[in-house]
């Protein structure tokens, strides 16, 4: 495909941020920021932890590729700020975005609408994390509700462990997830937004 890159204009590359994977974002920010430029587009680097995303106008940036990781860069909240500054963006929109990373709406979701996923419960103590591991079995994942990746995840395979990986989740979230552990292969499916797409299925 042959794309002129000087229509791109001017594009931020959004990485780093406020969240737990601010140092993971830098990573694959760096390395999406040099793929750019090395098709010759005019990218730069931009940190939200750093500068107030205003500034991606009066800067004269004409589009933005998100590479924040987690919170306040795939949970809607800069996808919504990039739609009132109306700079365009990579990735889904602001609803499907937040939907994905609230893990508790994303499976209640998929239960309604008939799509298999592991059983959990939603835990607000140690005591009912424990009660959880009674009606799941072991072993089972505790985690943030809404976190990215890893963060906060603990695999508990007995009672004793509940305390701990409740603890650990609550750090990070409020909500805790407890979650029946699947043994498998992990899979991504990136889904390009082509001409008469709904707008929410991705603005690259």
């Amino acid at each position: 495909m042959n794309i002129d890159v000087g229509a791109l204009g001017k594009v931020a590359v959004l990485m780093g941020g406020r969240s737990s994977e601010r140092e993971v974002s830098l990573m694959s920010g760096s390395g999406v920021l040099a793929a750019l430029r090395a098709r010759g587009v005019d990218a730069h680097a931009f940190d939200p932890a750093e500068r107030d995303l205003s500034a991606l106008k009066a800067e004269g940036f004409a589009r933005c590729f998100i590479a924040l990781h987690g919170r306040f860069g795939e949970d809607g909240t800069v996808q919504g700020a990039l739609e009132l500054l109306d700079i365009p963006y990579t990735g889904p929109g602001v609803m499907a975005s937040s939907i994905a990373m609230d893990k508790i709406m994303t499976k209640r979701i998929w239960r309604f609408e008939g799509l298999p996923t592991p059983d959990w419960r939603l835990v607000a103590s140690a005591e009912e994390t424990s009660q959880a591991l009674a009606v799941l079995g072991a072993p089972m994942i505790v985690k943030p509700a809404r976190e990215g990746s890893t963060i906060g995840l603990t695999k508990v395979t007995s009672a004793e462990e509940c305390a701990q990986a409740y603890a650990l989740a609550s750090q990070y979230d409020p909500e805790v997830l407890c979650e029946q552990f699947i043994d498998g292969d992990e899979t991504t499916c990136p889904v390009l937004e082509g001409a008469g797409q709904p707008a929410d299925a991705g603005r690259a």
